[in-house]
C-alpha cells in the first residue's frame, strides 16, 4: 500500500499527487502539518501558525487534502467503485450529486460515481495548476476570489468522503484502511470547521460521524 502514496490512476494512467507552492516557506508549512499530525495533535495541525498568511495556509492545506482523498479513492477506483456498482454519485440514499463546473459543463449532469469523481478531480487539478488561482511560488498574489475557490474545492472533496463512507466503508474495512480513512477525514473536517469553509447543510450526509469525531 505504501506505493499508493506516490501516485494514483487517472483514466488508466497515473494521476500524480500535487506539490505545495515552491519555496522554503511553503515546504516549512507542509512540514509543520506533517509534524503535528505525526504527534497525534490533529487539532494543532489545523490552526493557523502564528505570523503566517491565511491564504498561504489555505493553499498548502488544500493541496494536502486533495492528495489524501485522491490516493484513498485510488484504492477503490476501477475495481470496487465502478459504473455498474455505483451508477449515481451519492452519499447515502438521501443525497445525490449532479456534476457541473460552471465552465465546461453548465447544465448539471447525472453521472456514475467514478465518472463524477474523475471529473471532480480533473476540475480540482485545473484549479491547483492555475497560477492565477493557486500561486506556484510561496509569496505569490492570491486573487480576491481565492477563499471562495477553496470553499468550492473542499465542498466537492467532502462529497468523495461521503461516497466512500456510505458506499464503500465495508470494503475499506476489509482492506484494513479504516484507521487511515478516519484520520484523513478527521483532519479534513477539523480544518473546514476551524475556518468555516463548508456549510452545515453540505455536511449533512456525514453529520453523525462528524459529531462523533468532533464533539461540538
Amino acid at each position: 500500500m505504501a506505493s499508493l502514496f506516490s501516485f494514483s490512476k487517472k483514466g488508466g494512467t497515473f494521476r500524480s499527487v500535487k506539490n505545495v507552492p515552491v519555496g522554503a516557506k511553503g515546504l516549512t508549512l507542509k512540514q509543520h502539518i506533517e509534524h503535528t499530525l505525526g504527534t497525534g495533535a490533529v487539532e494543532d495541525a489545523v490552526r493557523l501558525p502564528p505570523g503566517e498568511d491565511l491564504n498561504e495556509w489555505l493553499a498548502v492545506n488544500t493541496v494536502v487534502f486533495y492528495n489524501a482523498i485522491n490516493v484513498l479513492y485510488q484504492v477503490l477506483d476501477e475495481t470496487l467503485c465502478t459504473s455498474q456498482r455505483c451508477p449515481v454519485m451519492s452519499a447515502g440514499p438521501q443525497y445525490e450529486y449532479l456534476w457541473a463546473d460552471g465552465v465546461k459543463v453548465k447544465t448539471p449532469l447525472k453521472l456514475s460515481a467514478p465518472d463524477y469523481i474523475n471529473c471532480l478531480f480533473d476540475w480540482v487539478e485545473d484549479q491547483l495548476d492555475n497560477p492565477a488561482i493557486f500561486p506556484q511560488r510561496y509569496g505569490g498574489s492570491f486573487p480576491p476570489t481565492f477563499a471562495a475557490t477553496v470553499r468550492n474545492v473542499l465542498k466537492r472533496l467532502f462529497r468523495v468522503y461521503g461516497h466512500i463512507y456510505h458506499s464503500h466503508f465495508r470494503q475499506i474495512e476489509k482492506l484494513e484502511l479504516e484507521p487511515h480513512l478516519n484520520t484523513c477525514f478527521r483532519h479534513f473536517i477539523l480544518f473546514t470547521l476551524e475556518f468555516n469553509l463548508i456549510d452545515e447543510r453540505e455536511l449533512a450526509p456525514l453529520k453523525e460521524l462528524i459529531d462523533r469525531m468532533v464533539p461540538r
